[in-house]
């Protein structure tokens, strides 16, 4: 948990959202505080990634609003709130497999170039030393990921759990104020699931308030500062970890015997 978490960075009001009959969030309000780790836990189907279409700007939300730094966003289209400073993972890993690690990285820098496209087109001076300072910067997230000693190699012939790190780190390229990560842990072995957990923690420590998505229960009571608990597009539970732990609403729709 970083050390200033006064105010709120983002914040839901009402949100519905609906697709013909289907109602995949109702009426849903929270807050993250700035600098915590809020986890997003449910079942299958309970709208957790669909409330990280809404926060990002996959689409729309029916009804609400939604506030980042105390400005409304549910209007805007995903690169706007990326230039806000909002990124995001995927439940399912989408790199550039053909592409090296460091140019999937030196991608995700996008939102903050600012070099013409006629600089760039000519390489003039001002587009080389752009590139020259992206490459720098995709360096220094590839040594924090763990992931420098593997910045020629191809994005595809990474094992998951290293393909997990590296979407990550192309989030960060953008310096987001909050990463939203959709399922970090899926599909990963002990190991994988503890190095993913511990870079989320540093991730943390440096400032970055995040918006976890994760089913495995022991990274989401490990690492959290907050819970939320979604079902049928619902909130039926928010609260501390133990608090979340120990609800009998919450044992009941979800966590049952793993708690």
């Amino acid at each position: 948990m970083s050390a200033d978490m006064d105010e709120n960075v983002l914040e839901l009001q009402g949100v519905v959202m609906t697709f013909g009959g289907l109602m995949a969030l109702s009426d849903l309000d929270f807050k993250v505080r700035r600098g915590m780790i809020k986890a997003i836990i449910g079942p299958n189907g309970a709208g957790k990634t669909t409330l990280f279409n809404v926060i990002t700007g996959s689409f729309p939300p029916t009804q609400g609003t939604v506030t980042f730094n105390g400005r409304p966003i549910q209007h805007l289209k995903a690169h706007k709130i990326a230039d806000r400073g909002i990124s995001r993972t995927f439940q399912t890993v989408e790199l550039f497999g053909n592409m090296t690690v460091l140019e999937n990285v030196m991608l995700g820098c996008y939102t903050r170039i600012r070099t013409s496209f006629i600089a760039s087109g000519f390489v003039l001076p001002q587009a080389r030393r752009k590139e020259k300072q992206i490459r720098e910067n995709a360096l220094k997230i590839l040594k924090f990921i763990g992931l420098a000693h593997k910045f020629k190699d191809p994005a595809d012939t990474l094992p998951l759990g290293e393909q997990k790190l590296l979407e990550i780190g192309r989030a960060l390229a953008s310096e987001p104020e909050l990463i939203c990560l959709d399922e970090p842990a899926a599909g990963l072995n002990e190991t994988e699931t503890y190095v993913a957990s511990s870079l989320i923690k540093a991730i943390n420590a440096k400032g970055t308030t995040v918006l976890l998505v994760e089913h495995d229960m022991k990274v989401v009571m490990n690492i959290s500062d907050e819970i939320l608990v979604l079902n049928y597009g619902q909130k039926i539970a928010e609260g501390l970890p133990e608090e979340i732990r120990n609800s009998p609403r919450v044992i009941e729709a979800y966590l049952g015997a793993e708690a």
